[in-house]
């Protein structure tokens, strides 16, 4: 066993390296991996051991629990519409298609088409997310719809298992009691969750810190993601959908930083085994023996998933955001691989069948990495889009408030917006400038195109529900008479304006401004404090020449 690790290391290693030359990312150097040994050892039968499986899936509950950090109650409530519309709408038409085909098509019973339709309906967590994270498109439009949709398949998969229990059932009782039982534990889970997170998570942390000692800090991490994983198996949920609710209980705290940055180690480690249990899983037999269905299948069911989620996603985004959003999720996951498993095993769905479906889902995962890569270059040569026409596609919700108004989306702008992102704040941009537009709308930042000097242009942001109002543009007539408009709207109580010099500032007290600041008097402030610095380092040198 020693032995195999250590060519699996190895060969890691070697793969990756190689692969970084053409730019291809590690998640195929780890899959490649696991294909290399499995032929190299023997191991193609090892990918069916339970504790390595188990091993393999805390890759994807890390990712979750990481991903969880970044996501609040609050900013998971803002992203509704994104998990529980969107999400839900993509898995129940994936699966109703699937059924039809299934049926109508193959000659499929109900029950089996029911669970491939199921199965076939979710996306790749671990690849997508890691990506995303690693390019930092979780924080942009398509990745805030990505990540939605992944977090409701991920909480459609404890249905689905149920689904696979009951059609094992023979007694209807049982099967009634099995719904009940789960009802109770998803409460009973949700309410320790919810009371740990709030009453007693930050105060263990606080206990901990005082120890410094950091090897304590990191057990005590891993403590919270494991522990938050196993009690979620225990009432009969995902491992990863325990993890995600620890982590967003854990952002609410003022730890997460160092948490995350503590778990990002073990978190890449696991989801290499697991990316290399994947790629244990093909078997070239099979596809040689099967290579005209699974050729007829893969495009069919990449194609489906892709319109399907486009049409939904396009109901109210832009088309390239829509692109963007289906072409991530095409694949189909590592979910899918384990509910297929378990109908094998219950003899739901045939050894052969469930054979070619693995193998197929898994040469889709391994599309996906380049596909992804890919994706902005992609999204501009066949989104061809003109801005004059997509200029005011974004809407916000008619019941959004507490958001921030960005007005300018220059350099001064494009900073704020990135501070407002990394801050977890929801913003809204205004820009006139069509250069600066275009660049925000290709970067997915919630921007429409429009004069902000227009009182109708204002009223579609929401303006009066607004937190706050930045003006961030530099020309100082265009700065009066956008105040002008905002002072009808708002009075300008949560209006905040930069200016360049101190008679601009004096120009707009007549607007009721009371957040203006001066550029010049905010650089001589700083240029003056440097030079304390600058004396107090002189001072020092002369008392060491004494």
């Amino acid at each position: 066993m020693l032995g195999i690790i250590v060519w699996t290391l190895f060969i890691a290693i070697l793969v990756n390296l190689l692969l970084k030359r053409f730019q291809l990312p590690t998640i195929i150097g780890y899959i490649a991996t696991g294909t290399i040994i499995a032929y190299s050892f023997g191991l193609h039968s090892a990918v069916n051991n339970h504790e390595l499986k188990e091993i393999a899936e805390f890759g994807v509950v890390f990712l979750m629990f990481t991903i969880g950090l970044e996501f609040s109650i609050e900013h998971l409530k803002r992203m509704r519409m994104e998990v529980f519309f969107t999400g839900s709408l993509q898995i129940l038409v994936t699966t109703v298609f699937v059924v039809l085909i299934s049926m109508f098509v193959l000659g499929f019973e109900f029950k089996i088409a029911l669970v491939l339709g199921a199965a076939l309906s979710l996306s790749s967590t671990a690849i997508v997310l890691k990506t995303y994270n690693e390019n930092n498109d979780i924080k942009k439009r398509h990745g805030q719809r990505v990540l939605g949709i992944l977090i409701m398949q991920d909480i459609a998969v404890i249905p689905i298992l149920l689904m696979i229990s009951f059609f094992t059932m023979g007694d209807e009782q049982s099967v009634f009691r099995l719904i009940f039982e789960t009802t109770v534990a998803a409460a009973i889970l949700i309410a320790v969750l919810y009371f740990a997170g709030k009453y007693l998570l930050e105060p263990f942390f606080e206990h901990v810190t005082k120890a410094q000692s950091d090897e304590l800090f990191v057990a005590s991490v891993l403590l919270i993601a494991i522990g938050a994983s196993y009690l979620a198996h225990y009432f009969g949920f995902t491992y990863s959908l325990g993890a995600f609710v620890a982590g967003m209980m854990i952002s609410e705290t003022k730890f997460k930083h160092q948490v995350e940055a503590d778990l990002t180690p073990f978190r890449n480690l696991l989801l290499g085994v697991f990316f290399i249990t994947v790629g244990m899983q093909i078997n070239f037999s099979i596809i040689l023996e099967n290579i005209f269905t699974i050729l007829i299948l893969l495009p069919i069911l990449l194609v489906l998933k892709y319109i399907i989620i486009y049409l939904i996603v396009r109901i109210n985004d832009t088309k390239r955001v829509a692109f963007k959003t289906a072409l991530s999720l095409v694949q189909i996951g590592e979910f899918s691989l384990a509910v297929l498993e378990l109908a094998r095993s219950s003899e739901l769905v045939d050894p052969t069948h469930s054979q070619i479906l693995i193998v197929t889902i898994v040469i889709s995962m391994i599309l996906t990495p380049i596909v992804l890569k890919n994706l902005s270059s992609l999204a501009s040569y066949l989104v061809p889009e003109d801005p004059m026409k997509i200029a005011n596609t974004y809407n916000i919700d008619k019941d959004t408030k507490g958001h921030v108004v960005v007005i300018g989306f220059g350099h001064l702008g494009q900073e704020i917006a990135h501070n407002l992102r990394d801050e977890g704040h929801e913003y809204v941009i205004v820009e006139h400038n069509l250069k600066f537009f275009e660049m925000g709308y290709k970067d997915d930042e919630p921007i429409i195109f429009g004069n902000a000097a227009h009182k109708h242009i204002l009223e579609s942001v929401n303006i009066r529900q607004a937190c706050a109002v930045i003006v961030a543009i530099d020309n100082a007539e265009k700065v009066h008479l956008i105040c002008e408009v905002i002072d009808d709207l708002t009075h300008n109580t949560k209006t905040i304006v930069k200016v360049t010099r101190f008679a601009e500032a004096e120009a707009l007290k007549t607007l009721h401004l009371e957040h203006i600041i001066v550029e010049d008097d905010v650089v001589a402030k700083a240029l003056v404090q440097e030079t304390k610095e600058c004396k107090l380092d002189f001072l020092v040198e002369q008392d060491m020449k004494k």
